[in-house]
């Protein structure tokens, strides 16, 4: 359950984070009201989750105050507030990353991938990785509603997606640099490898493939190639999840 609870903290805040860098005047209000409540959704199933158990997590508090704002966001920008919508989004992020934060110093386990110097920026990064790649997407997925969008807002969301990625990747690197593979023969194996070909270099290759493609400009191929994206992103970062489970 820690596990799926951590997941569902680094998901919210990554889709919290790529609400509020969205150009709001080129990006419509109903987007930003939609996806609020995808940012409830998550932060209401890791609120339910830190429930579960003998003794409930201390994410539970910042999870669930997550989930109101998002609420409260998506009221706001159903109004048409978007100053308010875009105060209510970085409040919504900023607990979710407390509610991350928590998991990740709630108890590391040993063997744990991230640097002892750094127990929740490894965690936040990962939410950024998955959160704004999903987030692009569904981005992309929005020019079918707004098709006169112009194309920078998107273009603009990969490359964060890609600046999140060179960060996750220098963390991942320095890692693997000073500590020694973890044990547990094919199956370690091959989830390290899953690690590193679909999260650490799929996921760029498909970055690169889905800007390139709004030069041209075509935003349904773009957005048909960040749901490729999406997959290899979250399977990435799952799979170093998994690989954080001591043996």
């Amino acid at each position: 359950m820690r596990l799926l609870l951590d997941f569902l903290c680094r998901f919210g805040w990554g889709m919290a984070v790529g609400l509020v860098l969205t150009p709001a005047a080129i990006v419509p209000a109903g987007f930003f009201r939609v996806n609020l409540l995808v940012v409830m959704g998550l932060a209401t199933g890791a609120a339910a989750v830190a429930w579960q158990g003998a003794a409930a997590s201390p994410a539970w508090l910042p999870a669930t105050a997550a989930a109101v704002t998002a609420w409260l966001g998506s009221v706001a920008w159903l109004a048409e507030k978007r100053r308010a919508g875009l105060w209510l989004c970085g409040i919504a992020a900023a607990w979710l990353a407390a509610a991350t934060i928590r998991v990740a110093t709630g108890g590391s386990p040993d063997g744990s991938p991230l640097p002892v110097w750094t127990p929740a920026v490894g965690p936040l990064v990962s939410g950024l990785v998955t959160g704004l790649t999903v987030h692009a997407m569904l981005l992309g997925h929005w020019y079918l509603n707004a098709p006169g969008m112009r194309v920078d807002a998107l273009r603009r969301m990969i490359d964060l997606a890609l600046v999140a990625w060179l960060v996750q990747l220098a963390i991942t690197a320095g890692w693997w640099a000073f500590r020694a593979a973890p044990a547990g023969g094919l199956t370690a194996s091959a989830l390290v490898a899953l690690r590193w070909l679909a999260g650490l270099a799929g996921l760029p290759v498909l970055l690169v493939m889905a800007r390139k493609t709004l030069d041209i400009p075509n935003t349904q191929s773009a957005t048909g190639i960040l749901y490729v994206a999406c997959l290899a992103a979250i399977l990435g970062e799952l799979t170093a999840q998994l690989l954080q489970v001591p043996n």
